[in-house]
């Protein structure tokens, strides 16, 4: 049976950015933003909210690099520090269930297959939805009132079978 998993940005590309002063982040478009309360910045690494007073970056980020009509990128935020994401197949974490969001399937030729807008409770049946066609290797996930990559789902399937 197959299952799905959602997946964060490694953190590893970002640790540098933290060491610019604030003048060179916003020479490469970034800028340092310290959280003002405890939801509203959400980190694309840990697939958490950032807690009032952590520090995050806000910069561009590409997260449809490939060579097709849907290349995307836009705005994320990054916490210092934050540890990668690691969450069990089939679970959707509150940093999405809280937001309303938009779900767009791809196939492996980075082609939409199909989309969807739901509030972040529906998110887990909708990914099921979509992966029901054989042709989607992949979702992303976006906060949809902003419009913000929020992460990738990726098919997942047990070694045994069983989810």
């Amino acid at each position: 049976m197959k299952s799905f998993r959602l997946v964060g940005l490694p953190y590893e590309p970002f640790a540098p950015l933290f060491e610019l002063d604030d003048r060179r982040l916003l020479e490469r478009g970034a800028m340092r933003i310290t959280a003002d309360k405890d939801f509203g910045y959400p980190c694309r690494v840990s697939l958490s909210d950032a807690g009032a007073g952590e520090e995050l970056l806000l910069l561009h980020y590409e997260h449809l690099p490939a060579k097709s009509p849907y290349r995307a990128s836009g705005p994320i935020f990054v916490r210092r520090g934050a540890t990668p994401c690691a969450l069990a197949p089939g679970t959707i974490p509150e940093y999405v269930s809280r937001r309303l969001v938009s779900l767009r399937a791809y196939d492996a030729g980075h082609m939409m297959r199909g989309a969807a807008v739901c509030g972040g409770t529906e998110v887990g049946h909708e990914i099921q939805r979509l992966l029901a066609d054989a042709t989607v290797a992949y979702i992303h996930l976006h906060n949809a009132g902003p419009g913000c990559f929020s992460c990738r789902v990726e098919r997942f399937t047990s070694e045994e079978g069983n989810d």
